[in-house]
């Protein structure tokens, strides 16, 4: 009869906001082996008697005392490439993606170094941990995705914000520049996406811009999708 090797379960969180107007990805610096003083995604190993996702949120609280009340939590996928752990037992990883608007300044905690935002762009160009680098690439293709043909962006945004606010979130997590009189057409010609206010921004120089607020949850399927361009 085969031997069967160890087998652990772990989870790894892809957390993305926008901070001084460029997308950011939370990251810890590992304090312990294996890839001591590698940056990494929070995650760890999920306890017996643990949920999945309950085990994610500890480990955001633990690593970068970051809460269940500061952002909400989406599956990504699941790894477990032999190898992707050089630890002896075979480790696989639920990935977790989050996404808000104006989340805290990490604080490092238990077996991390060191927590912080990093530039997406910048830690895409780290070596990080593990196949933290796949995992990365896979939460972001797969939020720049979900922008497109759900209400996904207004997580990113305030309670209430401007159409300015929320076409600046697509043109930062897809990169690129969009017309502003074809956006407000599609934002607004597609039910469902954002409801008026009645008020209007203060403080800002020329006209006040219209305030909208969502007009369904977080990640509601748009019809027709906001396609690019």
């Amino acid at each position: 009869m085969a031997a069967y090797p160890a087998f652990a379960v772990t989870v790894d969180v892809v957390a993305l906001t926008i901070r001084d107007e460029v997308l950011h990805v939370l990251l810890v610096r590992r304090g312990g082996e294996p890839f001591a003083g590698r940056w990494a995604l929070p995650g760890g190993f999920t306890r017996v008697e643990e949920d999945l996702e309950d085990a994610a949120y500890r480990e955001l609280a633990e690593e970068c005392r970051v809460t269940r009340d500061d952002l909400r939590l989406e599956q990504l996928r699941t790894y477990g490439a032999p190898g992707r752990d050089p630890r002896p037992e075979r480790v696989v990883s639920v990935a977790w993606l989050a996404l808000g608007a104006h989340l805290p300044e990490p604080a490092a905690g238990t077996d991390a170094a060191e927590a912080r935002w990093w530039p997406v762009e910048e830690a895409l160009a780290m070596p990080l941990a593990f196949d933290h680098h796949q995992i990365l690439t896979d939460g972001l293709e797969r939020a720049r995705a979900k922008l497109e043909y759900t209400t996904l962006a207004t997580s990113f945004c305030p309670r209430e914000f401007t159409l300015r606010d929320l076409r600046h979130v697509y043109e930062t997590v897809w990169g690129s520049t969009l017309d502003r009189s074809n956006f407000q057409r599609k934002v607004l010609g597609t039910e469902g996406f954002v409801e008026d206010t009645g008020r209007y921004a203060e403080g800002r120089r020329g006209r006040p811009a219209r305030l909208y607020r969502a007009a369904a949850g977080e990640g509601t399927v748009l019809h027709p999708p906001l396609l690019r361009g």
